[in-house]
């Protein structure tokens, strides 16, 4: 009779431990959320996170790059255009420089070979000249019309015979003991004519200066 209660004891005491896995069973699958078909398919409709609103900002920020990008490319091919246009003016003004200075004394030259003439036909009629007059009126007019010519490029003589001796147009060779006091550090002789060209000094004037 004990044994016989014994298992039935062992019986109720296996059922009751069944009962309570399944009891802990059915408490874990309460625990775990229903997902549907439906719930797969459209995630952000149970994610707060994946709202219009998330998918409206990723839009605008995808415009605003590909105006920026836009912008870009434009601004970018502005200026490829503007260097190929620079270096283009470069070239240009780099001929145009060298052939300045290739020509430069072309137009001098023009105006130069007219006197030349004259003094190739005065040479020869000095030959045979017996009138030294003539000879001198004729070599007078040659010389009026080169300093015309060089006084309409800007050629100006520079004056100083009397004036104070300036370092910036005079170049003093010698001194000369002055018999008037009034000639002291002024200018008595020039040995060597000074010109301006433009307002600018090309050759000083060589002079002697009273002491």
């Amino acid at each position: 009779m004990k044994c016989i209660v014994l298992q039935k004891l062992n019986r109720m005491k296996n059922r009751k431990e069944k009962l309570n896995e399944m009891e802990n069973e059915k408490n874990l699958n309460d625990s775990i959320p229903d997902v549907n078909n439906s719930d797969l398919n459209n995630p952000g409709d149970n994610n707060p996170d994946m709202d219009d609103s998330g998918m409206n900002t990723a839009g605008s920020f995808q415009a605003e790059y590909d105006g920026l990008k836009e912008r870009y490319d434009a601004l970018n091919d502005k200026y490829l255009r503007m260097v190929a246009e620079f270096d283009n003016y470069r070239k240009r003004t780099s001929r145009e420089r060298l052939d300045l200075v290739k020509t430069a004394g072309e137009e001098l030259i023009q105006g130069v070979l007219p006197v030349l003439d004259d003094f190739i036909m005065a040479q020869a009629t000095m030959a045979e000249a017996t009138d030294l007059q003539a000879v001198r009126e004729g070599v007078e007019l040659i010389y009026r019309k080169l300093y015309k010519f060089l006084e309409s490029k800007g050629l100006q003589p520079i004056d100083a015979i009397g004036q104070p001796l300036d370092t910036d147009l005079h170049e003093a060779v010698t001194q000369f003991p002055a018999q008037n006091p009034k000639q002291k550090g002024k200018i008595m002789d020039v040995l060597q004519q000074g010109y301006t060209l433009n307002g600018k000094v090309i050759r000083y004037a060589k002079v002697v200066v009273g002491a």
